[in-house]
């Protein structure tokens, strides 16, 4: 048969073709079902499952600065004073250790508290409340006394804010016995994960992230109902892959399946697990993509002393899972130093894709000589 030049050039571009949609295929950003899910916004994510609550049970407030009238620093509380009223959406004073402290006294008397702080940054000045009261008082009670508390707010780096505004606290919240702490990712995350946290009898440091704030996300018909709760303490596996495992919580989530997407058009094909829940931190599931894997890089945008990843390096050398791993664990943190103001040093304190990639090459014995 004898082929003309176009019939060559079209046969060569169908081929072409053929090669990029397997490519694009192998870099997909997650197994879930995207193609027809709504999108919706972390805020908006937020913002109805406050509303769910609030209409759903009449003990739920929300108490903080700037959240009735403004409709919340981060518009998180848009519409909620309008619909609930002075009594259930309560603006206060700029007194982190007074209002923290109403909300837990509340908590101990049968209402469900939404306390809101600007950043978690601030919540330092309340940490007397957070710590002492709301987690150690169900222990120091015998169980008769329950603290149904949810504090929330934006937590992490974020743009242009320096030191005093950009710490993660993850790490330091679930230090504490007593406490919950979730570190949500995209829209159902927020809204599953806080209905939970709203829900649940003991305190719940829920720890948003600025940045993520105005994002967009799918939301499955299940995430859109009012009945849509997510699990406290279970992860969640965002990318299917066996060359290596990242683990990561936040906008590290984010940064993970970047790097999993680049590494994937160079055939290196990485688990990614979405913690979601930072205690109680659901080992089983890492350690079993560790088995499958032999491979962990984990992913944080917090300090690397004492940090998540040390919490979970710790806890595979303690298990079985250990003896399947054929390199070392290997950290992706932010800078061990404050968070510099100046643009040209922020965007180096904290991790960006190209530094996953390299870790993952490291572990992988696949790094540039």
């Amino acid at each position: 048969m004898v082929v003309s030049p176009s019939t060559k050039m079209f046969l060569k571009l169908s081929c072409s073709f053929q090669t990029a949609a397997n490519v694009l295929n192998r870099r997909a950003f997650s197994t879930s079902r995207v193609t027809c899910a709504q999108q919706m916004t972390v805020r908006d994510a937020l913002n109805q499952a406050l509303d769910e609550e609030m209409e759903r049970d009449e003990t739920v407030f929300i108490m903080g600065e700037e959240v009735a009238q403004y409709d919340g620093a981060y518009k998180v509380s848009r519409g909620l004073w309008k619909k609930y009223g002075d009594k259930r959406v309560i603006d206060t004073p700029i007194t982190e250790i007074g209002f923290a402290g109403i909300c837990v006294g509340a908590a101990f008397a049968g209402l469900k508290p939404v306390c809101e702080f600007m950043t978690f940054n601030f919540s330092m000045q309340a940490i007397d409340h957070i710590i002492n009261s709301a987690a150690k008082t169900y222990y120091m009670s015998a169980g008769r006394i329950k603290v149904p508390i949810v504090f929330r707010g934006p937590n992490g780096a974020a743009s242009g804010v320096a030191a005093q505004h950009s710490q993660c606290f993850g790490a330091w919240f679930a230090h504490c016995p007593g406490l919950k702490v979730i570190s949500p990712y995209n829209s159902e995350d927020c809204k599953g994960l806080l209905k939970a946290a709203i829900r649940d009898p003991d305190p719940v440091v829920f720890l948003e992230n600025e940045l993520l704030y105005g994002s967009q996300y799918p939301m499955s018909d299940e995430a859109l109902s009012k009945d849509f709760v997510l699990p406290i303490g279970k992860a969640k596996i965002e990318r299917a892959g066996n060359h290596i495992t990242l683990v990561a919580h936040s906008k590290a989530v984010e940064l993970a399946l970047e790097a999993s997407n680049e590494l994937a058009g160079q055939g290196i094909e990485c688990e990614v697990i979405n913690l979601r829940s930072l205690r109680p931190l659901d080992t089983p599931t890492i350690e079993q993509s560790v088995v499958k894997t032999n491979h962990l890089v984990t992913v944080e945008q917090g300090w690397p002393t004492c940090g998540i990843g040390s919490e979970i390096c710790a806890r595979i050398m303690e298990s079985e899972a250990f003896y399947h791993l054929d390199a070392p664990i290997v950290r992706v943190t932010g800078m061990d130093g404050p968070m510099p103001y100046t643009k040209s040093l922020e965007g180096y304190a904290i991790p960006r894709a190209e530094d996953i990639v390299v870790a993952v090459k490291k572990v992988l014995g696949a790094a540039p000589k």
